[in-house]
Order: structure tokens, then sequence, then C-alpha cells
């Protein structure tokens, strides 16, 4: 009862009305164009439902609820798995956003499996961005830092700050976050001259 309640408040309250044109038998088409405008109706409610459910995981992992972010997460992953395929890039967040979730539950197993699979998918596609290497970077940093390995989080931020620099600019805010908590593991091994001049960075 307490899952389907946390099911119900973190997901299905929101998108309760989407899922039945997506789920629910679909019309049967006479014509040609008929089928493909069903087809494109269906993914563009597919598309919707993903932005809802990752909004939502999303913004619970902002406020703090990580446990509330996981059911949200998993129909975002659910969807997207249907909608892109399974070794799609377009996983990848997803997968950063469950493992950021697990990680903030305690599940640090459950975690290290979800960048296990956004980290294989980024090797699988060469032509993968920067940014959202970065994306990756940072979230095996965070994890590091979450199992204590804080030499291994600043190889992997020092890596988030690379990337977001390829892709973004030595003076863009996205590269402020890989300076921030690579601040924070130096403020905890009382580095301050080095943290505070990644302090002043940011």
């Amino acid at each position: 009862v307490s899952h389907q309640r946390t099911d119900w408040i973190s997901i299905h309250g929101r998108i309760c009305h989407l899922l039945i044109p997506v789920l629910g038998p679909q019309p049967c088409f006479h014509s040609e164009k008929d089928r493909k405008h069903g087809k494109e109706q269906l993914l563009r409610r597919q598309e919707s439902l993903i932005a809802v459910a990752l909004s939502t995981a999303q913004g619970f992992v902002w406020a703090g609820k990580p446990l509330e972010a996981i059911p949200a997460a998993l129909q975002a992953l659910r969807f997207s798995s249907q909608v892109f395929g399974s070794d799609s890039l377009q996983l990848v967040p997803i997968f950063l956003l469950l493992a950021e979730a697990s990680t903030g539950t305690g599940h640090l197993r459950q975690a290290a499996k979800y960048l296990s699979q956004a980290q294989w998918i980024v090797l699988q596609t060469p032509d993968c961005s920067a940014a959202l290497q970065s994306k990756l970077y940072r979230g095996l940093g965070l994890f590091s830092i979450a199992e204590g390995n804080l030499d291994q989080a600043l190889y992997h931020l020092a890596n988030d700050v690379y990337l977001a620099t390829t892709e973004f600019g030595l003076n863009s805010v996205e590269v402020s976050g890989g300076y921030f908590h690579m601040a924070n593991i130096f403020f905890h091994q009382n580095k301050m001259d080095t943290a505070n001049s990644l302090y002043t960075e940011v």
C-alpha cells in the first residue's frame, strides 16, 4: 500500500489522463494517411508523457525527495525505451536521474547499475555530445562522493569541467557545477586555498 501511495503521489496522479489514450486500444485506420496521422498522434502523446514524468522526477530530486522521484523517472524510462529504443542517448539523462535519486535513498548498488547503463550507451555512441558526456561524468563524480572515494570523484568532476568547457566555453554557467562540487571536496579535505579558488571561479 505504501508503494502504491508513493507511486500515486509521485507520478500517476499527474499522468493518468495521458495513459489511457497511449495504453488503451488504438483505433483501426483504413487509409495509409490516417495510419500515419495516428502514429504521429501516438508519438506526440508518448513524448508528452515522457516530458511530464521527467520534469516531475527532476522536481522531486531538486526538492530533496529522491524516493518520490523514482516512480516518475521509471515511467519516463519505460516510455522513452518504447519510443527511442533501449540503447538511445535519450535514455542517458533518465538513467542519471535514477542514479541520483537512488543515491539519495541510500541504494548505492542500484545507482551504480543505472550509471553503468548510462555509461554503456555513451560509449556505444561515438557522436555523443560533450554536453551529455559532461553530465555523465558529473553523475559519476557525485556517486563517487557518496561512496567516499574522493580521488575518483575529483577525476570524474575534472572530466565534467573539461567537457562542459569544450561544449559551452570557459565562462559558461554549465561549467560552474563541476567546479562547485570539486571545491566542496577540497573544502572537506581542508585544502582551503584550492577550495576558495574554485569557489571564486564558481
